[in-house]
């Protein structure tokens, strides 16, 4: 996982970190091509979200972990952090992965391969009724090139085998040869899911969950093979064609149903098949994960598929009547409750989720303000704004920007707080348009631009009416900053006071300025007091606290 390669490396769960972080930098991008089975643009950040769950579960382990346990631990931690019907998916993968690479010594090329193929074969049994151009389609390829390239004549393994599943110790493909292959027949096989589905292929788009993968396994190759990888997530090849308008009675367009419900429950197999039939009667898009300590055990080994309390045996997660396990459950209905009472009748579901997945009603218009820190979001509040927070530092997911709009209507005026902000925010348009729910994003280029754009807003006002004059005020004020030396601390006044003076030279009847909690002392009042000095007509607000660190943001209008 450091980049050293050995001659078998034991490989841990995707490559924890890393694949969690590529997940963290291409999420909007993933959330921009989510249409299928919901328009929801939050694929990239389930999956973020459920593998971030895992490789804390990893980071909590003493330093005495064998790679059994860190596998176990990723695969328990995904599962219980699982987010929507992707995170589910990929939480099912990792606990496949888990079955075949934790107790195997040596984990090698072959070992992999057939780690993969049992992952695929378990995510598929996971979901009430795989679609083909799917995140399945996609895991299925991976493990299809890494068995053939075992099964290679000249790989260690006779040719024309049927069965990849080797000894842990043969001799066999390299381990990083192995994954390298899966990477990248992955890759190839999520480039034609655009003409096996015909939601992504009315919008150009590839499949997301399958996008999502292909950036773990990306990950995994390049902490394997010791490399530095770019992880990338292909674009729409056109402009997306607008979703057909749900219909009035809530159920969205292609007949998913109006509500998402997750939880999780501990149950017997042969109870959650029961369970299995009275959910998919229900609705859709069902995907139900977990079972048994299936990921504490190898093959051949208890709890272990082919093993006395495998998956096939009596005792496992797929013997009917096997001893209770903890499940994952994931289904689309049309209403909630009953679907929860049938969690019910068979224990106590925990960790109950409900999202609702039809359209607000069309009321009004709603400004949602972005704020990374608390004295911008009160500012923000002030003007009768409503906020999405986030910390300073982080990246605000396209997925999280769509989730928020959502709950406040059909019209949203959404005033980001810098470019990174805005960029997410033009994604999250894009999707909710074709969801039927319009958004303007006002062109913030400085944080200091949103404070004129907030002011101006007048919610009795007609919808574009609104955005247009948000949008005149944030423009009209000029930008400009001053941030901290690499040093991390130091601002030098007299930067800050040179940058206040072109400002002022362009003329300004209003200074503003937010100045960060650890910009020096005292330097906020020496900019009032410049200001004051200089050019005694323009009115100055001087907000400390607003931004983060020691930057000083400044607009002149």
């Amino acid at each position: 996982m450091d980049g050293v390669v050995v001659p078998h490396p034991p490989p841990l769960p995707p490559s924890r970190r890393l694949a969690a972080d590529a997940l963290g930098q291409t999420r909007a991008a993933i959330d921009a091509l989510n249409v299928y089975p919901v328009p929801d643009a939050d694929t990239g950040t389930n999956l973020y979200r459920t593998l971030l769950s895992a490789a804390q579960a990893v980071d909590e382990l003493p330093a005495t972990a064998t790679p059994s346990d860190v596998w176990h631990a990723a695969a328990t931690g995904a599962m219980l952090g699982a987010c929507g019907n992707s995170g589910i998916i990929l939480s099912q993968l990792l606990r496949g992965l888990a079955d075949v690479c934790g107790p195997a010594a040596p984990c090698d090329g072959p070992v992999v391969a057939r780690a993969l193929g049992h992952a695929a074969g378990l995510a598929r049994a996971a979901v009430s009724r795989p679609v083909e151009g799917t995140v399945l389609t996609v895991a299925d390829a991976a493990a299809q090139a890494a068995a053939v390239l075992c099964l290679a004549p000249g790989a260690g393994v006779p040719a024309g085998s049927a069965e990849p599943a080797l000894p842990a110790g043969a001799a066999g493909a390299a381990l990083a040869a192995v994954v390298l292959a899966a990477s990248a027949a992955a890759r190839q096989a999520l480039g034609l899911t655009t003409g096996q589905l015909a939601a992504l292929a009315e919008r150009g788009v590839v499949d997301a969950g399958g996008a999502g993968l292909c950036v773990v396994l990306d990950a995994w190759a390049a902490a394997i093979g010791g490399t530095v990888a770019t992880f990338e997530v292909p674009v729409p090849g056109r402009a997306l064609a607008p979703a057909a308008s749900p219909a009035a009675t809530g159920r969205q367009a292609g007949g998913s149903p109006g509500y998402e419900v997750t939880y999780l429950l501990e149950a017997t197999a042969g109870a959650v098949a029961g369970l299995r039939e009275e959910l998919d009667a229900m609705g859709d898009s069902l995907v139900i994960a977990g079972g048994g300590d299936a990921v504490a055990g190898g093959p051949g080994g208890p709890g272990g598929p082919g093993g006395p309390d495998g998956p096939d045996g009596p005792g496992g997660p797929g013997g009917l009547d096997g001893p209770g396990g903890l499940w994952s459950v994931h289904v689309h209905v049309p209403e909630a409750g009953p679907a929860i009472e049938a969690g019910l009748r068979l224990g106590r579901p925990r960790r109950i989720t409900v999202t609702y997945l039809g359209l607000p009603p069309a009321t009004g218009h709603a400004v949602l303000a972005l704020c990374d820190t608390p004295g911008l979001a009160a500012l923000a509040e002030a003007t009768g704004a409503k906020v999405l927070s986030y910390s300073s530092g982080e990246s605000l997911a396209a997925g999280e920007i769509s989730m928020a709009v959502r709950r406040l209507g059909r019209r949203c005026i959404i005033v980001p707080n810098g470019p990174a902000a805005r960029d997410s925010s033009a994604v999250a348009a894009r999707a909710l348009g074709r969801e039927g729910i319009e958004v303007v994003v006002v062109d913030v280029r400085s944080a200091v631009q949103a404070l004129p754009a907030l002011a101006v807003h007048e919610p009795a006002a007609e919808f574009t009416a609104d955005a247009a004059a948000m949008e005149r005020a944030a423009g009209r004020m000029r930008p400009a900053s001053a941030v901290a030396d690499e040093a991390g601390a130091v601002l030098a006044a007299s930067t800050v006071l040179a940058m206040v003076d072109e400002l002022l030279a362009g003329g300004a009847e209003l200074m503003t300025f937010l100045v960060g909690a650890q910009a020096p002392a005292g330097l906020a009042e020496r900019l009032v007091a410049h200001v004051r000095a200089v050019s005694p007509a323009t009115e100055v607000e001087c907000h400390v606290g607003a931004v983060p660190g020691a930057a000083v943001l400044a607009g002149a209008e």
